[in-house]
């Protein structure tokens, strides 16, 4: 049975290797483990920013993250933004994505958001399909740019 909790310290090891267990991941996330965890640092100074993994006998399996934002457009509506979700590659298919998803809307209702939103990549079809099992619909058209 998976448990989802706040994660911790010790834990960034295992969410940076999630990150990376992909295509885009592996690309992506090469950073030192020093980088990684200043990152935490900072995360965990923020009131708004939930670290979450979801753990099955003491092995963390898979990771989001959560943002609650506040807001004026829609009514003064309070936001969830879902960030970095990852199951691991080996149970994958096996219904944690689903229960993973429902750990963050219902701590998101917690927040008192009344949206929860998120991103993917364009090229991950698979995971835009479970979105759109899930509920999700493919409202609006993303946009990033790199401040480096």
């Amino acid at each position: 049975m998976i448990v989802f909790r706040a994660a911790e310290r010790a834990d960034v090891a295992a969410i940076v290797a999630l990150l990376a267990d992909d295509a885009l991941g592996a690309q992506r996330e090469t950073a030192d483990l020093e980088t990684y965890l200043a990152a935490f640092d900072r995360m965990a100074e923020a009131p708004s920013m939930f670290l979450l993994v979801g753990e099955i006998e003491g092995r963390v399996v898979a990771t989001y993250q959560l943002a609650i934002l506040p807001g004026l457009s829609l009514r003064a509506a309070t936001r969830a933004l879902v960030e970095a979700v990852r199951v691991s590659a080996d149970l994958r298919s096996q219904g944690l994505g689903a229960l993973l998803m429902a750990d963050a809307e219902a701590r998101a209702r917690a927040a008192g958001a009344s949206l929860i939103q998120l991103t993917t990549h364009r090229s991950r079809e698979r995971a835009h399909r479970f979105y759109d099992r899930l509920g999700f619909t493919a409202s609006h058209i993303g946009y990033k740019r790199a401040l480096d």
